[in-house]
């Protein structure tokens, strides 16, 4: 009676292509009931095999037949092929070695080696071949993960926040839930006042889900979602940079932003007690964080007075002081957001002339769409009839293959002009003179907000906002830019404002 192991393997690429493990342990299992073998223990794994690879499930057969060859009288590891056993001279070495040391030969249902001298060679070339084999695969998989880098695609699954999606021209997509979750992370952790463990409860009470096992997100998975520069269109590979043609998430600024934090260079601090500190202004001189400072004076009546002050975080000694009072800072915004209010005259001026702009927009959109739509319908109606006639053996397929590729292209352009056009309800007119009407009271808003709405109001209206020893610099955003520079407009009686 002969006590042989079994050993079965196959990747995951070969499983895909067909190959099964219950296929070769069928094989090997009615070899050993032929022989008259008894089976004493099975090894059936599914990796790679490729060289350098951590083949974990290789080494625990080759260490557990070592340890039990004597005790459990075991003659043989019996497999499907060779190259189901070894495919890189390594593993044919170390199995070679089991026979010298242990004395247990390995098998093979489907490759025969006589003995002697030429069984040997026989066996050295076969597993120099399933080597050759295994090299070759790994350098074309390699070359064309290359191209695809080049092509401006990510050569493996998609991150968080994307999918891969069956499309040959856009590959990779935004994922719609897990998008926006990157964008609210890098929203919130670019302000500076927010911490790791702070970031995932804000997420959790929000509904942001990382995964399914996983639902809250995690300091390392944070970590590599703020490290990762394919959210700004670049692709990292093999220590190099890429430009990437898939959509990015977030921008570079607020991609540096974050930086900024992770680095040290932005330090964080309590809005509770300095509302507009936290990422809000940021030195003129240095670009350090503006922060909070609260002092607290004993009273002769044994009260105390607290007064709140704003300061650059740099405190090298031949930097300027950048100390505001906390009423002066408010103050300076207000009037700073003012700035933006017209006269009454040239403010209605102004409302005329943005509705009657806005209706000929709108009238140009509306024929825009109609002309767009009745061309996908045209478009539509060319394909059934391209198939049809292609069905009948009026085509032939490589002329049908050939429109059809033009058809599905021109479609594509037609849909996506349709969505630069926008949806047929949209009324941009009453968005604009909303939000005109908005800037032309921000100031008397901005007094009578909580400080979250405060916060709110600096970051939507300015883009970046600084602070000198004696002056506030707000650079709006648009269109509140222009509304601040104060156009020169003309009115119906010549003068010029």
């Amino acid at each position: 009676m002969m006590n042989v192991v079994i050993w079965a393997r196959v990747s995951s690429r070969e499983q895909k292509e067909g190959y099964s493990l219950d296929a070769q342990l069928r094989a090997t299992r009615g070899k050993a009931q032929r022989e008259g073998w008894t089976v004493v223990r099975e090894f059936a794994v599914a990796e790679s095999a490729k060289r350098g690879a951590a083949r974990r499930a290789f080494n625990e057969m080759y260490n557990w037949v070592r340890r039990n060859a004597r005790k459990r009288s075991i003659s043989l590891i019996l497999a499907h092929k060779l190259d189901r056993a070894c495919r890189n001279m390594k593993d044919a070495v170390r199995l070679q070695e089991l026979e010298d040391t242990c004395g247990v030969k390995t098998l093979f249902v489907e490759n025969h080696f006589g003995p002697g001298a030429a069984g040997m060679l026989s066996f050295n070339v076969m597993a120099a071949v399933s080597q050759y084999y295994s090299d070759n695969l790994v350098g074309e998989v390699r070359k064309g993960q290359d191209e695809k880098v080049l092509q401006g695609w990510l050569p493996c699954g998609a991150p968080f926040g994307y999918m891969n999606v069956d499309d040959r021209d856009r590959p990779i997509q935004p994922h719609p839930e897990q998008a926006a979750a990157v964008r609210r992370i890098f929203e919130l952790y670019g302000r500076g006042d927010t911490t790791f463990e702070m970031l995932t409860e804000q997420l959790w009470r929000e509904g942001h889900i990382y995964r399914t096992g996983q639902p809250k997100f995690g300091r390392t998975g944070l970590s590599y979602i703020l490290n990762n520069t394919f959210y700004i269109g670049e692709i990292t590979y093999r220590g190099e940079m890429y430009p990437g043609k898939h959509q990015p998430l977030v921008s570079r600024t607020q991609f540096q932003a974050c930086q900024d934090v992770l680095k040290g260079r932005k330090r964080r601090t309590n809005n509770r007690n300095h509302p507009l500190a936290g990422g809000i202004f940021t030195c003129a001189y240095c670009g350090s964080l503006i922060t909070g400072e609260l002092i607290r004076r004993q009273l002769k009546s044994g009260g105390v007075r607290e007064h709140l002050y704003y300061r650059c975080a740099n405190n090298h000694p031949d930097h300027p002081t950048v100390r505001w009072k906390a009423a002066d800072l408010e103050q300076a915004v207000h009037e700073d957001l003012g700035s933006m209010k017209l006269d009454s005259e040239v403010a209605e001026w102004f409302r005329r002339t943005l509705t009657a702009a806005f209706a000929d927009t709108d009238a140009q959109r509306r024929r825009q769409r109609q002309a767009l739509l009745k061309r996908r319908t045209e478009v539509g109606n060319m394909q059934e009839r391209l198939l049809s006639a292609y069905l009948s053996g009026a085509v032939d397929e490589t002329t049908f293959q050939r429109k059809n590729v033009d058809l599905k292209t021109e479609l594509g352009e037609v849909e996506a002009s349709l969505e630069e056009c926008g949806g047929a309800c949209d009324n941009h007119a009453e968005v604009a003179l909303g939000l005109f009407d908005w800037s032309q009271r921000a100031g008397d808003v901005w007094l009578g907000s909580k400080m979250n709405e405060k916060r709110e109001i600096l970051t939507e209206v300015a883009l970046n906002r600084t602070l000198s020893d004696a002056t506030l610099c707000l650079e709006k955003r648009k269109p509140f830019d222009v509304l601040a520079e104060r156009p020169s407009v003309q009115l119906s009686r010549g003068d010029w404002i």
